[in-house]
């Protein structure tokens, strides 16, 4: 038999190769689902190694001036841990709910409970679940924001304020409790100290070489911009010019957002900690403009 050169495949052979592709492809796809799930997992816990760094204690309100310990719990059942300061003076001006930052409890911010009680405001610090001595574990924001609800409640049910005497101060992380909080209930001023406009900007500065492309993935979005559109409140931001940590370019943008009255002070040289660089001057800069946004509601109100 006359061949004429070329080979000849037989259907068992056809079988075999398309048997053997779909094996390959079945394969690479498999391959590609299992990256895909490194690497969101992988960010995800970056992202969270990023967001929280809570260090619990057994923080005790001994030796902290004015100090007493409390208890209130958030909606998941975990009891949280604060410290609250009745003011010191004859008159209480206003109450303050402090916001603390990623890292560390309360322990390492009594002196801003005392500091404010001293001008006459009474103030509560607290920690967030997982932080200091509060139970639980802070896993992403939603769980921040339902430790800010918990404060919140705690300081109108159970100390009696009024919402149009009460301040809310974030500071760093804090700042994103502090935004959420105030676009939803009722307060007369929020102080946003080193605070971020959203966790996509946050990721550029953190993680630059991160396409922006995976973005998408993070379970966090912090969009403080957008919700300080919603807030109608009195604004301070403050920050420090270099900050390494939250470029100050954030504290313009959170600014460029928020609604009148609104005041953007800047801080050469302060860095990501404001309050502790500048000291108390910073301190009568914060009560002063507490005192005027309280002063003008209340003018406010009696206008009406």
């Amino acid at each position: 038999m006359e061949h004429n050169g070329s080979a000849t495949i037989s259907g068992s052979q056809v079988t075999r190769w398309r048997a053997l592709s779909l094996k390959l492809f079945t394969g690479l796809i498999i391959s590609l689902i299992v990256c895909a799930g490194v690497v969101f997992f992988t960010l995800r816990r970056v992202e969270r190694a990023i967001a929280f760094h809570p260090q619990p204690a057994e923080v005790q309100a001994d030796g902290v001036a004015g100090a007493e310990d409390v208890w209130f719990t958030n909606k998941a059942g975990n009891r949280l841990h604060g410290w609250f300061f009745q003011s010191s003076t004859r008159s209480t001006k206003a109450s303050l709910i402090y916001f603390h930052g990623n890292g560390g409890n309360i322990e390492n911010i009594g002196w801003i409970g005392e500091r404010f009680a001293a001008r006459g405001f009474n103030v509560l610090l607290f920690d967030y679940r997982g932080y200091g001595r509060s139970e639980g574990y802070l896993e992403d924001e939603e769980g921040l924001y339902a430790d800010a609800d918990a404060a919140y409640e705690y300081v109108l049910t159970q100390r009696g304020v009024d919402p149009k005497s009460l301040v809310l101060y974030g500071q760093s992380l804090g700042t994103a409790a502090v935004t959420d909080l105030a676009s939803r209930r009722q307060c007369a001023a929020i102080v946003l100290e080193s605070g971020m406009s959203s966790g996509s900007e946050m990721a550029k500065a953190a993680l630059p070489w991160l396409p922006h492309s995976l973005y998408f993935l993070a379970k966090n979005r912090f969009d403080s911009a957008r919700k300080l559109s919603l807030v109608h409140s009195a604004v301070l931001i403050t920050h420090g010019e270099p900050d390494e940590t939250v470029p100050t370019a954030q504290a313009r943008a959170l600014y460029a957002a928020a609604n009148e009255p609104r005041r953007l002070l800047i801080f050469p040289g302060a860095g990501h900690n404001v309050f502790g660089f500048v000291g108390d001057k910073y301190l009568d800069l914060v009560a002063s403009f507490i005192d005027e946004a309280i002063t003008a509601d209340q003018n406010n109100l009696a206008g009406r």
